[in-house]
């Protein structure tokens, strides 16, 4: 039921003008965000980088949240903690939940290069920070005493890789995270470049018993393993056997074929039914996708509402891209034609279990069932994705409800012409049309 809004993109802050006051920036729109029914905001790294104008993803002091000098200045690239703080604030009270990127990997800008005697080479593993928290020296760094051979993971580029089974570094992540939890008041964790390090790691920080609130709590937790179907599948396998089955994983195998059906000419969308995608085997452990701040030239060009509307109707949690909703001003306020008209959807109506009703190389039609439960109404959807680019396309199709009623309660394409209401024969009979390379959700009218 949840909608998640990755509130960034690559040099965001530098791009808007807002540099040092990202987190400003952002509070200024959480009224807006919330009554749009995102639900959950993911952060970029709060950390100090290794040069104060950074993304983050080179961690250099995991405690500086904008507030020593050092790296070339005081304040991150979003600004400094207390207006972190204010930001969480803000957002609690709208009821957004706020989820940390974690970046444990690898870190950057040492203060002095040293010999690893181990290997006898030379690295950039003397790290001093400012806040006086975490110390570091090569030996919590790969290779390590406290492993024979870097076993789990692989290396991120030339950065120093943080060898998590050294006690010291092992103390440190469960600080910062509990810092990010418990003092900053977030909800959960996206981990950065998981592929680099043990699942062990994630798990434990996962399950740790965090205290908020005065309760115990529990975060969310999604991870970015940037990898194909099956591996994707066993890593969450082995996160999950070790907690409470509470970690889902970004799913880009289903992404890469969003950006197949958007970006190339004849795509068979019968390619959506194979069952390669996370979310079409393990929906509970599914963060789905259309763009992200890593994407670059990789981006979808064409027709992105598809993608959109797909992760919308679908189980998974989605996430909508910063860029897409506000610099691509595909959030269209007030019309039935972009990501705002499918957060109502996915909030109001998409619920149960998802049945694909028919697939062709150009057409798919897919119902979700609905879901009842004494807090939650979802009746369930009819969706139709129409891939032929010069007209209009349906087919009669079988649904679970006999003699019903659909308003169409979301759309786009290259026609955006209403579509009609339909209504299903004694059998559960009816004809369900969208617009030429476009989308329609249609949705059961109770009288």
């Amino acid at each position: 039921m949840a909608v998640m809004m990755q509130a960034f993109y690559w040099d965001a802050p530098r791009i808007e003008n807002q540099e040092g006051n990202w987190w400003n920036f952002i509070a200024d729109r959480i009224e807006t965000i919330a009554a749009s029914g995102f639900d959950a905001l993911w952060l970029p790294p709060v950390n100090k980088g290794a040069d104060h104008r950074s993304m983050g993803y080179d961690p250099y002091d995991y405690f500086d949240l904008g507030d020593f000098d050092q790296k070339g200045g005081t304040k991150t690239l979003y600004g400094n903690r207390a207006e972190l703080e204010r930001l969480i604030a803000r957002a609690h009270q709208s009821k957004l939940a706020l989820y940390a990127d974690m970046v444990i990997n690898h870190n950057s800008g040492g203060d002095e290069e040293e010999i690893n005697p181990l290997d006898g080479e030379k690295r950039w593993t003397k790290f001093n920070p400012a806040s006086g928290r975490f110390p570091r020296d090569w030996n919590c760094f790969h290779p390590c005493r406290y492993e024979q051979n870097m076993i789990e993971g692989e290396n991120f580029g030339g950065f120093p890789h943080l060898c998590h089974r050294n006690p010291d570094v092992y103390k440190a992540m469960f600080n910062y995270s509990r810092m990010l939890i418990e003092e900053l008041g977030f909800d959960g964790f996206r981990f950065d470049y998981v592929k680099g390090y043990g699942a062990w790691m994630i798990s434990l920080l996962a399950k740790y018993r965090y205290v908020k609130n005065g309760g115990e709590f529990t975060p969310f937790v999604v991870a970015e393993l940037w990898s194909g179907t099956e591996d994707i599948e066993q890593w969450i396998d082995r996160v999950n056997g070790m907690t409470d089955n509470q970690i889902a994983a970004f799913d880009f195998p289903l992404r890469y074929k969003l950006k197949d059906v958007c970006d190339t000419l004849n795509y068979d969308l019968r390619n959506l039914t194979d069952g390669g995608a996370i979310v079409m085997k393990r929906p509970l452990h599914a963060a789905t996708f259309v763009d992200n701040h890593d994407m670059g030239d990789n981006a979808i060009v064409n027709d992105k509402m598809l993608a959109y509307s797909f992760i919308m109707v679908h189980e998974g949690y989605p996430c909508v891209f910063w860029h897409d909703y506000y610099n691509n001003q595909l959030d269209r306020p007030g019309t039935p034609n972009g990501i705002d008209a499918l957060i109502q959807v996915h909030k109001g109506f998409a619920g149960g279990d998802s049945q694909i009703l028919h697939a062709d190389p150009d057409l798919y039609i897919m119902q979700r069932v609905g879901y009842k439960s004494e807090s939650i109404d979802q009746p369930g959807l009819i969706y139709v994705l129409n891939n032929l680019g010069d007209q209009w396309s349906g087919t009669s199709v079988k649904t679970r409800w006999p003699n019903q009623r659909f308003r169409p309660a979301a759309w786009d394409g290259h026609d955006q012409t209403l579509p009609d209401e339909r209504t299903t024969d004694a059998e559960g009979n009816a004809e369900f049309p969208a617009p030429p390379r476009g989308f329609a959700v249609y949705v059961p009218i109770f009288e």
